[in-house]
């Protein structure tokens, strides 16, 4: 059975491949289609911008369950940000 420390890890790691899972079904809508109509350049900024520092804190703290979800949630965010600014330069 694993100590309190090792259970918190394990309970880190899953968290990062859930996070870092939820955005990839709208990541690759939005990739197949070209349809940013429904995404919010607001709450997409506020987002990226949220999983640049929980990536930072992570890196800070030394923490690899912090340091692998943000990372990944800062991609798609972001990739998906860029489309959407793109689309918008484009109108």
């Amino acid at each position: 059975m694993p100590n309190s420390s090792q259970l918190a890890e394990y309970i880190g790691f899953l968290a990062a491949v859930i996070t870092g899972i939820a955005l990839i079904p709208q990541a690759l809508q939005i990739w197949k289609i070209g349809n940013f109509l429904c995404i919010s350049v607001f709450v997409y900024s506020l987002f990226t911008a949220g999983a640049a520092t929980w990536l930072l804190y992570g890196i800070l703290i030394y923490k690899w369950p912090l340091i692998l979800s943000n990372s990944m949630s800062l991609m798609l965010a972001g990739s998906i940000l860029v489309l959407k600014l793109r689309s918008l330069s484009k109108s």
